[in-house]
């Protein structure tokens, strides 16, 4: 691969980290804790890591040491994470040093400028919506033989099947190792539920409300200051001291709802979207209709004017439930309020979105095959058991999804500061998201044609267009960028 890019390669990659990345927020001391009452840790690193030393003559021959430099973003939570992770490799690895470029501002922009300089990374982060692009623009590497030889990650069965194949490859080539799996589910305050007498919903997708009946329990949970419901004469929406529900309207609980209504947001045959479908368009105006028709979830404007999160509102009885995705259960599981989770209201089916982040090695490394043994370190149940046990991912790999591999993370919140998970939580780990979970598969240029379709979004949440019509106007502009950069 020549050194720097072309101009087209440079422009089109730059768009694809355009978008946002999650960062959460825990303690920064928790990494090291859990280090620490790992006892099995020794017992993982030599079963998962292959420690090559060579003896001749009874002396161990000297190797020259590679430093390879590993580029990702993160809360103080993922960079603590991954300190401790390049403690323990190094520790088995002696040959290898890797330096940590912690990037938590501005990334795509400092990636594509070292990318650009031709000093890119020798591994790192790629988001979900970028990989594509990347792998598209050859600026991956690519690991599908070493993974297929390789007798732990590469064994069948050992990851979440098909999802992690379809979002790490690429024209049927390997390019990365997903990080984990996380997923958007209910977040409600048990007390609010006792108090009005409704049973809460359920953690099992087999019990995932109908919609109809959501927005029944919707308009009983959002009450004015005058103790009115929607629908009721009187009920002034300007002055609601419990709204019932919060469904942000970004991607991804987005994509839930669509892949909900059975719609799709990208066509995996043709790579191009189908926002503009029925089942798309009617699942994007559900959402709408929440705040615009049924009054039960304040717009945008209305909770940037409350001044809190949803956590707080959640945890002050200003909301009854919050959608959000599974990391945020690092930090809600501190409320001092009873904390129940659930699966999300089904339109047609059940249904959830499940992505994350992909580590990669890049393909100017100099030292491939040490990308590759970081890379594949990371996909060990090592790192991935740090971020399970303080509620931040899901695990993507299989073993700890059993009876036994649950123990092994899972803890029952039993007050904010005893236990992360809830009771019941395992059905979200090993039914919800695994059986009915969906990944989005962004084609090549995909953020660059998503920065035509986000700000149509906006149209739809204040009423200005239905979704129907925002979707057509723009669903063609963007398929033909999206056309355009797949050539």
């Amino acid at each position: 691969m020549d050194a720097k890019l072309s101009r087209r390669v440079f422009l089109r990659t730059a768009a694809a980290f355009g978008g946002g990345v999650l960062v959460a927020a825990c303690q920064p001391k928790v990494v090291e804790k859990i280090v620490k009452e790992t006892v099995e840790v020794e017992k993982i690193v030599k079963e998962t890591v292959v420690v090559e030393k060579v003896v001749k003559e009874t002396v161990i021959a000297p190797k020259e040491v590679v430093k390879i430099s590993f580029m990702g973003w993160g809360g103080i939570e993922e960079d603590e994470g991954v300190r401790a992770a390049i403690r323990v490799f190094e520790g088995a690895e002696p040959d290898i040093k890797v330096t940590w470029i912690h990037t938590p501002e501005h990334y795509g922009e400092k990636m594509m400028a070292m990318v650009a300089a031709g000093t890119p990374p020798d591994t790192a982060f790629i988001g979900s919506d970028a990989f594509p692009t990347y792998a598209h623009d050859g600026l991956l590497l690519d690991i599908t033989d070493m993974l297929d030889a390789d007798p732990v990650v590469g064994r069948p069965g050992y990851f979440i099947e098909p999802q992690e194949t379809e979002r790490c490859t690429y024209r049927g080539h390997w390019y990365g190792v997903g990080s984990c799996w996380v997923a958007p589910h209910i977040y409600y305050n048990a007390d609010i539920f006792e108090e009005v007498g409704i049973e809460p919903p359920s953690n099992d997708p087999e019990e995932a409300w109908d919609w109809d009946y959501f927005l029944e329990v919707a308009r009983e949970l959002t009450v004015d200051a005058n103790g009115k419901h929607p629908g009721e004469s009187g009920f002034d929406v300007e002055n609601v001291e419990r709204w019932a529900v919060h469904w942000p309207t970004w991607w991804i609980p987005l994509h839930a709802a669509v892949q909900s209504n059975e719609g799709q947001w990208i066509d995996r045959e043709t790579g191009l979207y189908v926002l503009d479908q029925p089942e798309a368009t009617e699942a994007l105006q559900r959402i709408a209709d929440l705040m615009l028709v049924h009054q039960v979830m304040p717009q945008s404007t209305a909770f940037e004017a409350l001044g809190m999160s949803n956590t707080q509102m959640l945890e002050t009885a200003k909301l009854a439930m919050a959608i959000d995705g599974s990391w945020a259960l690092a930090w809600i599981h501190k409320i001092e309020a009873t904390l129940g989770t659930a699966v999300m209201p089904k339109m047609q089916r059940p249904a959830t979105d499940m992505q994350a982040h992909i580590h990669c090695g890049l393909a100017a490394t100099k030292h491939p095959e040490a990308a590759w043994r970081w890379v594949r370190f990371l996909a060990t149940e090592f790192y991935q058991l740090l971020f399970l046990r303080m509620g931040l991912w899901l695990p993507s790999q299989t073993d700890l999804m059993t009876e036994e591999g649950l123990k092994r993370w899972m803890t029952l919140r039993t007050s904010p500061t005893e236990g992360v998970h809830t009771e019941g939580y395992e059905l979200i780990v090993t039914e919800y998201v695994p059986k009915y979970g969906h990944v989005r598969y962004p084609s090549p240029g995909y953020l660059k044609a998503d920065a035509i379709i986000t700000p149509a979004f906006d149209a739809i949440w204040i009423g200005d267009k239905t979704a129907e019509e925002a979707m057509a106007e723009v669903v063609p502009e963007a398929n033909a960028i999206l056309e355009e950069e797949a050539g």
